[in-house]
């Protein structure tokens, strides 16, 4: 996933790039606008942009909100998808994102998709004169689709809903009195056989 590619539109090589880069400022950063690979996103559709320095606290609860009811498209009705993106070192919170969005939100189907994008770059050297430099890169990134309504499970990268179990608070509280009730005997058979076990010779 970590897989670059680069080059420059000036005579300073990769390598000396990244052992001055601290010599240089980086002016400016540019993605390219490249659609979506996964087929029939509406145009209005909520998208949450992952970057490498966002709050993922704040990313989800506008998500949430949105999703539970507290948003609406431009033709007025209930939002029923959100699509999350994110690129570079945003990809593993990307994915943080989407799985903490899948367990506040139930019932939620998933469409995941891997591809590359290109970020141009333009550096330029504190030095008086000194020519600056362009860099185009190559890096991994994912965009990942939530919907309220069934999806085609036949696309590449679908995962249906995800289903919660756990024990219920009954069956917790019904353990809990089968120990408390139990009888006196068999408290007293499990502490001797403790008992005998620790008092063995090694």
């Amino acid at each position: 996933m970590d897989h670059q590619s680069a080059s420059f539109s000036s005579s300073v090589s990769s390598s000396s790039l990244k052992l001055d880069q601290s010599n240089f400022r980086r002016i400016s950063r540019t993605e390219d606008s490249s659609l979506y690979p996964i087929p029939g996103l509406a145009a209005d559709i909520l998208h949450m942009r992952v970057k490498e320095g966002s709050k993922i606290r704040n990313l989800l609860r506008f998500a949430t909100l949105r999703m539970q009811g507290e948003g609406r498209d431009s033709a007025g009705t209930l939002l029923r998808q959100v699509v999350f993106s994110g690129s570079g070192r945003g990809v593993t919170k990307t994915i943080t994102c989407v799985e903490i969005l899948k367990r506040k939100v139930e019932g939620l189907h998933q469409v995941s998709k891997l591809y590359y994008k290109t970020i141009h770059e333009v550096w330029e050297s504190p030095q008086q004169g000194a020519p600056g430099t362009t860099m185009e890169r190559t890096v991994p990134a994912i965009c990942i689709l939530l919907s309220k309504d069934p999806l085609d499970p036949q696309e590449p990268g679908y995962q249906p809903p995800q289903v919660i179990s756990g024990p219920t608070d009954t069956g917790r509280h019904r353990g809990l009195l089968r120990v408390a009730h139990s009888p006196p005997s068999q408290r007293t058979a499990k502490r001797l056989c403790l008992d005998d076990w620790n008092m063995r010779p090694t």
